[in-house]
């Protein structure tokens, strides 16, 4: 009866586990890419505009969240920060 109770649970356990790592990779990747756009827009003179005070508070928050694995979130955040840096390497 026991086996029977703890089955599905053990089975909802790992499910758990395994989405939290769905967005992992693209996570990390994003973020090292952001990071290394900030440092050439930075190198560029483009650090004191909007955009890259933008980009960089987003990235701030998207260490954090995968810091706490929350990398759906941090995926999102480091592609807007992309953008940012884009825009701010565009000089807007």
């Amino acid at each position: 009866m026991k086996a029977w109770i703890c089955l599905p649970l053990f089975a909802l356990v790992l499910t758990g586990c395994a989405g939290k790592t769905a967005y992992r990779d693209n996570c990390a990747t994003q973020l090292d890419a952001a990071w290394h756009e900030l440092d050439l827009a930075k190198a560029e003179g483009f650090a004191g505009t909007v955009s890259y005070s933008k980009a960089l508070s987003l990235l701030t928050g998207a260490k954090t969240q995968q810091q706490f694995e929350a990398y759906e979130g941090c995926t999102d955040k480091a592609e807007k920060a992309r953008f940012y840096i884009k825009e701010s390497r565009a000089g807007r």
